[in-house]
């Protein structure tokens, strides 16, 4: 479907043209008729499927046909779009600002991380519509710099990730501070039941918009790999894999913020431009990060998780998991910032002796197993793939009084001690009856 066949307003169809696109995604074309109808909708779609626009577009057109004070400071929030990140919240904006560049509406984004100043004078000077992560927009709120008496929609993007971030409190809070006849928009990757029940107690009648594949079910155009290698030679995999594979922008995650810089010191000792983006990281040098990212003049950004969801940058080759994830989901979630818009894209993870049950997890829920990958050249290193003993093999040596792993138990006294536990009791009945000797015997 063309945007055209959408009856959207010239302004907002120069601007799509401006963008370069021209066709609708499925998101976009399931959803936007409904939000423009005023409809409450309830959309289950992954990042990355045009979802931004799916809202964006209808609530700019919606805002424009209602009076508006032309004077800045008259202007009332209308629409609160509420985003888990400060890069999703930016993003959102950009898109709101990309798209509504013909019309006369006005937005802006608050976010935590950042002195708040600046972000006071633009909601002093007017807004339509606010974008904003939850925890900035309360604490404004509580200093009397936010109203959202007048708001008439409400989009909640990315419900999941605010619930795993622990926001569900604060989303109750704000929905305490929005009128009760208002349209409302819900967006979410995934429908756990704590979203389902969100969802239930906030939408009207809402309607269901579906177009996201299954968890299970990453992009076909991403190839899978796994390297077997312990810890200590990660980083000469790593960076031998660097050196000797063309890329265009690579991505790679780590479980821990000191991982991520661990790992970008790492490759600069070895030459390679990279950067760390985690939540210690001050809203400038994530900023920093990321445009560097996109221009491609750091072509490697080293990640924890907040970049496994809301991260939309394109052209991203490779997808490396240094660390493998705990959830098997968030393996699906990473990868799938490569292999976009039916372009190809790598996969690659580094699993130790400690990922073996998380990499059969990730197995169970693609339901294939990982392709074993080829030492890159100049890579020399060991790679150590041990044998863990199975739960039937623990249990027979839990049983006999035996050590699982096949090494002597380190309280046995030397070759030959025998039962470490009979050793112990020895020599406590020889320390009682030392005690027990007169002074001097």
């Amino acid at each position: 479907m063309r945007f055209e066949d959408l009856r959207l307003n010239e302004p907002l169809l120069r601007a799509v043209r401006t963008a370069g696109y021209e066709d609708t995604t499925p998101i976009q074309a399931k959803a936007i008729p409904h939000v423009l109808a005023g409809k409450d909708v309830l959309g289950c779609a992954q990042t990355g499927t045009g979802k931004t626009a799916a809202f964006a577009l209808p609530i700019l057109q919606r805002l424009g046909r209602g009076p508006m004070r032309r004077n800045g400071p008259g202007r009332r929030i209308r629409t609160l779009v509420l985003a888990p990140t400060r890069e999703l919240a930016q993003q959102i904006h950009d898109s709101f600002l990309t798209y509504g560049q013909h019309t006369d509406i006005r937005q802006t984004v608050i976010f935590g991380g950042v002195n708040q100043n600046p972000q006071a004078r633009a909601l002093r000077a007017g807004a339509d519509i606010l974008v904003a992560t939850p925890g900035r927009l309360l604490d404004l709120i509580g200093q009397g710099l936010i109203s959202l008496r007048h708001v008439e929609i409400l989009v909640l993007d990315e419900a999941d990730r605010m619930l795993d971030m622990g926001f569900l409190p604060d989303i109750r809070r704000v929905l305490a501070q929005v009128p009760k006849e208002r349209q409302t928009l819900l967006f979410s990757a995934t429908m756990p039941a704590p979203i389902r029940k969100l969802a239930d107690s906030i939408l009207h009648e809402a309607v269901p918009v579906q177009v996201a594949p299954r968890v299970s079910a990453p992009a076909p155009t991403v190839e899978h790999s796994i390297y077997h290698v312990e810890k200590p030679g990660k980083t000469k995999l790593l960076t031998s894999l660097l050196d000797h594979t063309p890329y265009s922008r690579v991505l790679v995650f780590t479980r821990t913020k000191h991982g991520a810089d661990k790992v970008v010191k790492q490759l600069g000792r070895a030459g390679m431009d990279a950067a760390a983006l985690h939540g210690n990281k001050s809203q400038g040098a994530r900023t920093r990060a990321l445009a560097a990212f996109r221009s491609a003049r750091t072509p490697v950004l080293v990640a924890t998780d907040i970049a496994a969801r809301g991260l939309d940058v394109e052209d991203i080759s490779h997808v490396i998991n240094y660390d493998l994830p705990h959830e098997p989901e968030t393996y699906v979630h990473r990868i799938g910032r490569t292999g976009r818009a039916g372009e190809s894209g790598r996969a690659v993870s580094f699993c130790t002796g400690d990922d073996r049950d998380n990499l059969r997890a990730i197995e169970r829920l693609l339901r294939t197993q990982l392709q074993k990958a080829e030492d890159p050249p100049g890579y020399t290193s060991p790679r150590i793939t041990p044998t863990l003993p199975s739960a039937r093999d623990k249990g027979a040596a839990h049983k006999s009084g035996r050590p699982h792993n096949g090494c002597r138990n380190r309280t046995q006294s030397g070759p030959g001690s025998g039962d470490p536990a009979r050793s112990n009791r020895s020599r406590r009945k020889t320390k009682r009856r030392r005690a027990r000797l007169p002074v001097g015997s």
